[in-house]
């Protein structure tokens, strides 16, 4: 067997153990072998694609990626959800960041690019630096240069729009730059992008460098994230003022200070890239664009996000966009509410019943209901956020998973469709942080199915506070009868 524990989270003799199960009910054991493999993996290393507009970023994250994603039809002024997609090279899975939808006029050209490299800086593991070999290095391109510079990330350096030998000379003339070798491609045609993504490879680790929740690992990181002026700072200043903890403004490799060490019943918690949006206030039309962009850097930083929401105003489609992407990033969640102690008993009665309609999708994550302002039932912060992280790192072992699926099955079978019904015949789960889930079936299993199979793990075991990750692999050919 196999000694370096690549299967996921189980253990050498459940792995044996499972294997042979799997191969029992006829699934190709390399099969279950890449479903454990990619359902086991920590988060994975990101890399982030930057550069001046119109360079062909969005271009080149489609070509990376493999597939066409609605990147390069933005329409200015749409929020983008996404900005994180995930790829795969020569056998290596990583994330791809891409920074092309940022580009706001409201913000000015040097703010907006400013902008996305630090956030490219902030939340990568490595940069793809994307110049138009065709225009030359330009004044953006240099200031984008002392950026990557000063974070010290490892930065590959693609010139693109080269289509021909003649465009090589072009390429070439990027060395300036001191960034190393500029690898002439076309992200359009594809030409040179199979060289850029080998280099590529080289740049990223082979898991990311922080482990979370290791032992020593230091503080557990804590996102503090919601629309802008939900009351991010005074939470955060009623929390360090609480304690009366000096806080630590460690300065680190970005250019804000923001990562704060503060005490909470008695631990000491980091609070990451907390309410950067602090000094951006005056780019009214495009502070949204960076709070969304602030937020998946401290979301990516993160073991825990807090979601603060302002019960004084509707819940918006922003609070459940910035809650999709916590959950979405997988991380543990908490969800306070701001100002309750300011309402009124009829406002308190519609908020209960907006929370129960539009918080449905997050019905597990904690709840704290406090006031930023007084302080008022801060006190509950901590017991929320332990919990969300025991959710987040709780496994169950694959034997009593199996006999909970058995009972499950046979109580509440899989509509029939077809003449068919679809069984699901075992599974275990892979990894942790958050629950990542491996179930093998005889045939296609609904989406409603599987949420019926989260519900009853939430109601079974508990995994309060975490999002869940399933995935279901079907039996490719029919295998012997047991």
């Amino acid at each position: 067997m196999n000694d370096q524990h690549e299967h996921g989270a189980l253990g050498d003799a459940e792995y044996a153990e499972f294997m042979e199960l799997a191969a029992e009910e006829g699934f190709d054991v390399e099969d279950v072998e890449a479903a454990i493999d990619e359902a086991g993996h920590g988060p994975l290393p990101a890399l982030a694609v930057v550069g001046r507009p119109n360079v062909g970023k969005s271009t080149l994250v489609n070509r990376i990626i493999g597939r066409r994603e609605a990147v390069v039809q933005d329409k200015p002024g749409v929020t983008r959800d996404r900005v994180t997609y995930e790829a795969e090279w020569a056998g290596r899975r990583f994330k791809v960041v891409d920074t092309g939808g940022w580009e706001q006029d409201v913000l000015g050209l040097d703010a907006s690019v400013a902008a996305q490299a630090e956030f490219a800086i902030e939340a990568a593991d490595a940069v793809v630096f994307v110049v138009d070999a065709t225009v030359g290095a330009t004044d953006t391109d240099e200031a984008v240069v002392k950026l990557l510079r000063r974070a010290g990330k490892p930065v590959v350096l693609a010139a693109n729009k080269v289509d021909g030998m003649s465009g090589e000379s072009d390429a070439a003339v990027l060395w300036s730059l001191g960034l190393g070798e500029p690898f002439p491609i076309s992200a359009l045609h594809g030409r040179g992008t199979g060289d850029l993504l080998d280099e590529i490879l080289k740049a990223l680790p082979e898991a990311p460098p922080q482990r979370f929740g290791t032992a020593g690992g230091g503080p557990r990181r804590i996102a503090l994230i919601g629309r802008p002026n939900v009351g991010k700072s005074s939470l955060l200043n009623q929390v360090a003022k609480e304690e009366r903890v000096v806080v630590n403004e460690l300065s680190g490799t970005t250019r804000d200070p923001v990562d704060e060490l503060i005490e909470l019943g008695g631990i000491t918690w980091k609070f990451v890239d907390t309410a950067g949006i602090r000094r951006r206030v005056h780019l009214q039309e495009g502070a949204d664009y960076y709070a969304s962009l602030r937020t998946a850097a401290a979301v990516e930083k993160a073991e825990v996000a807090v979601v603060l929401i302002d019960t004084s105003e509707s819940i918006s489609v922003q609070d459940q966009r910035i809650i999709t992407m916590a959950v979405e990033a997988g991380r543990a969640l908490v969800i306070a509410y701001n100002k309750w102690d300011t309402l009124d008993e009829e406002r308190r009665y519609y908020l209960e019943r907006e929370i129960e309609t539009e918080m449905q999708q997050v019905a597990w994550a904690p709840r704290v209901n406090v006031s930023a302002l007084t302080g008022r039932h801060m006190e509950k912060l901590v017991p929320a956020i332990e919990t969300a992280l025991a959710g987040w790192e709780t496994r169950i072992p694959t034997g009593r998973l199996n006999a909970f699926l058995g009972e499950l099955v046979a109580g509440h079978p899989h509509p029939i469709r077809g003449g068919k019904q679809p069984r699901i015949l075992f599974g275990t789960q892979a990894g942790t942080k958050p629950p990542r889930f491996v179930l093998f079936a005889s045939g296609f299993i609904e989406a409603g199915y599987r949420r019926f199979i989260e519900r009853r793990l939430r109601e079974e075991f508990g995994f309060e506070g975490t999002p869940i990750h399933i995935s279901v692999r079907v039996r490719e050919k029919r295998g012997r009868k047991k």
